[in-house]
């Protein structure tokens, strides 16, 4: 025996080295999950929209943000954006903002921003609808007083676009009502329908579509043959049709402008004719003419000569004539953003739906207040 006595085995409840977890690094996983709580709860705070000024909240949700004036004035001047193709579906946003705009009594006035190449016809029209609601304080959710409304235009203002545009009517009393900035490309009134025709690339391949119908013009619009002069007829009737319609707005937003519209502006010039890499062809290739409403575009410039605009200038210069015509001394212009999602809060990246919201969506036979050219961006999502 060692005089230092008997090996003694180790206590049976001492710590072994890799076996369990610590009371300290227990109360620290708690109060790391506490942490990553509580910050959630004050990013979800943050998220909620700034609508201190208004009495009742109930359906508001869009944060505020200043603009420009008096950031401490009470009386406001919205500023409605409708921005993007003009189509059934996509125009949440552009709803939510006017019946903001509409419930909160102290918007005294607004400031239409379009930049968009327009639409299709049904949701155009009933854009309009709503802006001029909200003009004569008749919003079905939120009515109350009128407020005067004044567009201006962005880098793009066509078609459709161009449409919505006409619930700043003009009248004596404020004759001016529609900005465009001096970049802006504007007009384009017209309308037309668009049917693929993909007969020619079937037959190449070696395919046919057999159709079973009944009624005389009920495959009219099918792309896999070429619409006989019956079955074109009645597009071409309901595209005269909505024309008439776009002329009948825009004479009711532009009183001056009554029975000018498809009027010519000169008398026509000869123009040449050129092949596809530009070079002419012909020197006297036919007449040049052109109307306000010959479904062509217009630089603001233009436009302002012609009449289908007021005045060449930037959003602030409608801010001012806006606040002018509600006779306001002391205001600031605020617009309407989309709350953030918890995602983008957290990240930065934002977060974006499918761009599947309208597959197809130029393929569709139907009228178009579009700029021609315009319907394939149809199918994608802003």
């Amino acid at each position: 025996m060692s005089s230092d006595g008997p090996m003694l085995p180790a206590p049976r409840n001492q710590a072994q080295p890799g076996r369990g977890i610590g009371c300290g690094t227990v109360f620290l996983i708690f109060v790391l999950l506490i942490s990553l709580v509580l910050n959630v709860i004050m990013c979800s705070g943050l998220l909620l929209p700034d609508v201190s000024s208004l009495a009742n909240t109930d359906g508001l949700h869009l944060h505020e943000k200043f603009h420009s004036g008096n950031r401490t004035a009470t009386d406001k001047i919205a500023i409605v954006r409708v921005e993007g193709t003009i189509m059934e579906g996509m125009l949440g946003f552009a709803h939510q903002q006017i019946d903001q705009a509409a419930r909160d009594a102290d918007v005294k006035a607004i400031v239409l921003l379009v930049n968009s190449p327009g639409g299709s016809i049904t949701a155009s029209d009933d854009m309009l609808r709503r802006l001029e609601q909200l003009r004569d304080g008749k919003n079905p959710r939120y009515p109350g007083r009128p407020k005067p409304l004044v567009v201006s235009m962005g880098s793009l203002c066509a078609s459709g676009g161009y449409y919505i545009s006409m619930a700043a009517q003009q009248d004596a009393v404020h004759p001016k009502k529609l900005f465009a900035d001096r970049s802006c490309i504007t007009g384009s009134i017209g309308v037309y329908a668009s049917l693929p025709n993909a007969k020619g690339l079937a037959e190449k391949i070696g395919v046919t579509m057999e159709m079973i119908k009944a009624g005389d013009i009920k495959g009219s619009g099918s792309p896999f043959h070429e619409l006989t002069p019956q079955e074109r007829q009645p597009w071409q009737d309901m595209v005269e049709n909505a024309y008439a319609q776009f002329i009948a707005v825009v004479e009711t937003g532009r009183p001056a402008l009554k029975g000018k519209l498809t009027v010519p502006l000169a008398a026509p010039k000869q123009i040449a004719k050129y092949d596809s890499k530009g070079n002419v062809i012909d020197k006297k290739g036919g007449e040049y003419v052109r109307k306000r409403a010959d479904g062509g575009i217009y630089t603001a410039t233009q436009a302002l000569e012609i009449g289908l605009i007021d005045a060449v200038g930037p959003i602030d210069d409608a801010i001012a004539e806006v606040a002018k015509q509600a006779s306001m001394g002391d205001w600031r212009a605020v617009t309407f953003e989309k709350p953030l999602s918890l995602l983008t809060a957290l990240t930065g990246v934002e977060a974006k739906a499918p761009s599947g919201g309208l597959p197809n969506a130029d393929l569709w036979p139907r009228l178009w207040f579009l700029l021609p050219a315009a319907e394939v961006g149809a199918r994608i999502r802003e």
